[in-house]
This record gives C-alpha cells, structure tokens and sequence, in this order.
C-alpha cells in the first residue's frame, strides 16, 4: 500500500495563506537542513530533502497549488482531470450525461459501466509522460553571478538498454494478452436497480498491459525499465540565487510507450562568500580603513566581482559612510544589466598602544579644534539646551 503524502504547507511547516516570500524562506530553510550533502547515508534525511522539493515545487507555482489547493494531493497528479469523475463533474448536474454517471458508479463499482453509455477507459498502451526527476547542485558565490557549467549525478529511471524498453529477451516479442486480447480489461455484466450493468476490471493474466511476455528480459526483468544513475550537464545562468530551481526539459525519468520523457529539476545551493554578501543583484561588503585614512584620505583598493578597483575615499569620512560602484553588482538573470555594489567605511580604532603612540595622540587631542568634531559640538549643544 502507498504511503499517504503528508500535507505540503505542513511539509514547509507554513500556513496556507503563505506569501511566495515565506514560502521560498521555509524552503530554503529546510532545503539546507536536510541537504544530502550535510546528511551522508541518512535515509531520513534524503526522503525529507525529496519531500521538501516536492511541496516547493507544487505551492511555488500559482497554477499548481491553486489545483493543490482545491482538490489536494489529487488535484497535482498527472492524470487529474478537473472536470472529470474525481471531481464529479463540478455537481450532480453532471447526470445528464449518461458517461459521467457511468464515471460515478464505476467508482461505486469498482469498473467503468458501457451500460451508461460506455464508460470511458484508459488505453494502457497509450502514451504517458515520465515523472519528474530531481537534484541539486552546489556553486560559488562567483559561479551564481556570472553563470557556469555543471556536471552533477542524476537518480531516475530509463528505458533498458538492452531490450529497448519492451521488456522481452532479445530476438522475442511480447503477444496480445489471450484473456482480454489487448485491452488490458476484462468485462463482466451485473443485475442492478439499474438494470444490467457492465463492469470492466483490469485483466489479471497480464496485469492491464494488455501484452504477455514469455521471455523477459535478463537485464530489467521484463519491466522495460531501470532505475539507475547517469551524469548530466547542465548550464547555470548568470544570475541565479540560492534556493532557485533550474528546470532541464526531458531530463528527467523515460515516458512510458513511447510518451515524452519528465523534466530534471536542479535545486542551485550557493555557498556564502568571506567578503560579499547578495540582496537581489546588488552586492555588499565593507571595507576596514585606519583613523588616519578616514581623517585625512586615502586612495584604496576594493574587490569586486569584476576584480580589484581603486577608489578615492574623502578626507573627513566617517565610520558607516557607504559609497556605490554603478554596475559592479550581479548580471540580472535573464536580462541584460548588473546591480550594482555598495562599500561601507569601518573605521578601526586601534588597540595596543605603545606609550610613545598614546603620547602622540594626547598630543593632538589637545591641539584639535571642538569644531574638528562637529557630531560631537552638535550633541552637546542638545544636551545643555535641554537641561537649561
């Protein structure tokens, strides 16, 4: 039996009325928690990274969780058809047509009823989508703003490559099941208050392919499919910031007769950085000057993403003043531009004196001006203003 899917908002631990802000922080709180990188061989830790994800995934797109939302855990899955059985329909007005009542009864009946006008079944031979695949990568500070390439380790599942997805021996083919000649069903009729009924349950001889497989192959056991582990490249925009999902269309697990394959979502973890910090695309770090510096001015070297640069600091500048270089920040994803940088003065008082060094600058001190101070003037005039 499956296991039942915890809630998503209590899987972020959110409400449900959530902004997309919250959301992204819970994530990424999480995200980083149960990381497979900072929890190696914990089993726990890898299912609860996959079931962050996978909420993340659902409530970060409006469209998703609105379904998620409405019809919960049903509401997101590949098949869900909201005008369909799962949803009666939108109402009981639905009875006048005789294929939705036909839905309903089978749900009653455990099959689809062609006595209320041929209740619809899915072809198991049809063409279906693989599932998602996900993983995550981890990247530089540098890597995220000017982009890079990747080549990371990707769990899903594939075609075999040795019976080409049939799952028969090489040289043998499948044959049309003999119970339910390929329609993966069986059918039966029931007297009802209804009338007769026909019920149609999935063919138990070949399990609702539709097909029976004498040889299987060696190599999947006749599944025609293997779960195993391949290296995939992947290019990371400019750009691009922690707790973000890159989407690879295709990359993720086989379609199933011949449907199209799911997409790779990759979760971009950016380590932090010794000097700068992000906020959007501008960048922040702050620069320790001496007293002299700051009193009398100096030209001084500041990093940057693009290298180093020089800048004039003005004699006068105090501790906390912050000054911008245009266009020194992180390239905009997906658009052309860059923030921009912001430097912010820390003056460093220094520790340690010697006598000479405390001699000297008691010497100053009585030869500066109260006016060299204006902060200071302006704070005792308060004061004696408001004590008077």
């Amino acid at each position: 039996m499956a296991e039942e899917k915890r809630d998503y908002y209590e899987v972020l631990g959110v409400d449900k009325s959530a902004s997309d802000d919250e959301l992204k922080k819970a994530y990424r709180k999480l995200a980083k928690k149960y990381h497979p990188d900072l929890n190696p061989d914990d089993k726990v830790a890898e299912k609860n990274f996959k079931e962050v994800n996978e909420a993340y995934e659902i409530l970060s797109n409006q469209e998703k969780r609105a379904r998620y939302d409405q019809f919960g855990h049903a509401g997101v899955d590949p098949n869900f058809n909201a005008g369909g059985g799962g949803a009666y329909g939108g109402g009981f007005g639905g009875f006048g047509d005789f294929g939705d009542l036909g839905d309903i009864l089978g749900s009653m009946f455990g099959g689809g009823f062609g006595g209320f006008g041929g209740g619809r079944q899915s072809n198991p031979n049809a063409p279906r989508r693989g599932n998602d695949a996900s993983a995550s990568v981890n990247i530089s500070f540098e890597e995220a703003a000017k982009g890079c390439k990747k080549t990371i380790k990707v769990t899903k599942i594939d075609n075999c490559s040795d019976c080409g997805g049939t799952g028969c021996e090489k040289g043998t083919t499948s044959k049309t099941c003999p119970v339910c000649h390929g329609s993966g069903q069986v059918s039966s009729v029931q007297r009802t208050p209804f009338g007769q009924i026909q019920t149609q349950t999935v063919c138990n001889h070949c399990h609702g392919s539709g097909k029976v497989i004498d040889k299987p192959c060696h190599t999947c056991a006749g599944k025609g499919r293997i779960r195993h582990t391949v290296e995939q490249a992947i290019e990371i925009p400019a750009g691009i910031d922690d707790g973000q999902v890159i989407s690879v269309r295709g990359g993720g697990d086989a379609g199933a007769n011949g449907g199209p394959s799911g997409n790779l979502r990759v979760s971009v973890n950016v380590r932090p950085h010794p000097i700068f910090e992000r906020d959007g695309y501008d960048v922040y770090c702050e620069i320790p000057i001496t007293f002299a510096q700051a009193a009398l001015g100096d030209e001084i070297t500041v990093p940057t993403l693009d290298g180093k640069v020089k800048f004039t600091i003005h004699e006068g500048t105090q501790p906390g003043d912050e000054f911008k270089l245009k266009g020194k920040g992180i390239q905009r994803l997906n658009y052309a531009g860059k923030g921009d940088q912001y430097v912010k003065i820390i003056v460093e008082v220094p520790r340690d004196l010697s006598k000479a060094q405390k001699e000297k600058l008691k010497e100053f001190d009585k030869i500066t001006d109260a006016k060299n101070y204006k902060k200071q003037k302006s704070f005792f005039d308060k004061i004696k203003d408001f004590f008077d």
